[in-house]
Order: C-alpha cells, then structure tokens, then sequence
C-alpha cells in the first residue's frame, strides 16, 4: 500500500509530481498559484481533475465553466479540451487513465513522434 496527504505533501508552484504511475493510470498531484491558469490544453487519456485545497474555475472547450472548491470532481473524456483557472492558490489532484492513452507520443513509434509538436500547432492554429 502507498499513501498520501495531499493536502501537507511538499509541492513547488508550477512542478507537479506523479505520485504513481503505471499501465492502469497515472496519478499527479500539482499546485496552482493564485489568479493563475492552466491553459486550454488536452490529454489522450481519460482525466480526472479533483480539487485538494483552494478554488478553482475549469472551462470547457465549449465554453461550458464549473467552479468549486476542495471535494469539487470534474471528468474528462480523452482529448477533451479544457482550462482551469485557480481563483485562489489551489492544490488538484490528477488522475490519467489508462496511462499512457491512446495517440500519447510514449506510444507512438519514432517516426510518428518526430512530428507530434508540429500536429499539435497546427491543431491549436
């Protein structure tokens, strides 16, 4: 068995440690700073995105926005676009599954990865 308390781990602004990770998911924890924002981006996997401490406002691609504060759970599908802005620092828990998902570049063979930035710009264009 493994265990954390989210709420007292040592953690930097802006450096989220995975705290587990293997074939079934990922788990990372990470802290938001204030007024500060996760950009709009994706993942490949399915995501979960679980408030430990502070207030947060995650957005949607489609403009749909939830906020809520520690205990607030919000799912995402795969490659579903999103934000989250912390409206006070605040401290989210993470969890990818199944890890690495499907079209991730660590499942890609080499020849695909040489162009994954230069699809993902053109996919942000």
């Amino acid at each position: 068995m493994k265990s954390w308390d989210l709420r007292t781990h040592a953690l930097a602004p802006h450096a989220p440690e995975i705290l587990s990770s293997d074939a079934a998911a990922r788990a990372i924890v990470l802290e938001i700073p204030a007024g500060e924002s996760l950009s709009e981006h994706q993942v490949h996997e399915r995501a979960w995105v679980t408030v430990v401490d502070g207030e947060v406002a995650i957005t949607a691609n489609d403009g749909t926005t939830v906020s809520g504060g520690a205990g607030l759970l919000v799912e995402f599908d795969p490659a579903e676009r999103h934000a989250v802005l912390a409206r006070t620092t605040a401290r989210l828990l993470l969890l990818l599954a199944p890890w690495p998902g499907d079209g991730h570049p660590g499942t890609m063979p080499l020849d695909e990865k040489a162009t994954v930035r230069q699809r993902a710009a053109e996919h942000r264009g």
